[in-house]
């Protein structure tokens, strides 16, 4: 009978962890395992609460700082057209308000210049502002902010 209360409370205690999402309580499922582990064995009431809550502190002490250190790592990593702007291009074709073609990180891109009176000629190095609908919306890349660039 005590082996099915100690499941019991950790099922409960593993459900509360999912609608708190503090890594917490399931410290506390743990411990309850443990103690119906020990219940299965045929260890008395007081051996299972001493079994709970030395797991229950060891899980909070030792599993916990980790879990919470891998929960507030940094935000994922920028992919695909947002990964791309501020990349480097170089001009194929030249690229005006209209139309044009670049050359970002081995691949052809078409393109089109952020400001639509300014025209890029074949050879110069621009910058990407943005994706929009397939095409990149260059601007003039500053020489002194070029770092590594590969084409």
């Amino acid at each position: 009978m005590d082996v099915v209360l100690w499941v019991f409370a950790a099922a409960v205690l593993a459900v509360a962890e999912i609608f708190t999402a503090t890594l917490f309580l399931i410290m506390f499922s743990a411990g309850a395992l443990a103690a119906a582990a020990a219940a299965a064995l045929g260890a008395p009431v007081p051996l299972q609460a001493g079994v709970f809550v030395a797991v229950s502190a060891l899980t909070l002490a030792a599993a916990r700082p980790a879990l919470r250190r891998h929960q507030s790592r940094p935000d994922p990593v920028a992919m695909g057209a947002e990964a791309m702007q501020g990349a480097a291009a170089v001009v194929l074709e030249q690229v005006d308000a209209e139309r044009g073609m670049v050359k970002i990180d081995g691949e052809l891109w078409q393109a089109r210049s952020l400001e639509s009176s300014i025209t890029y000629p074949p050879g110069e190095r621009v910058r990407i502002a943005e994706i929009s609908a397939g095409t990149a919306l260059v601007w003039r890349d500053d020489p002194s902010s070029m770092t590594d660039f590969r084409s």
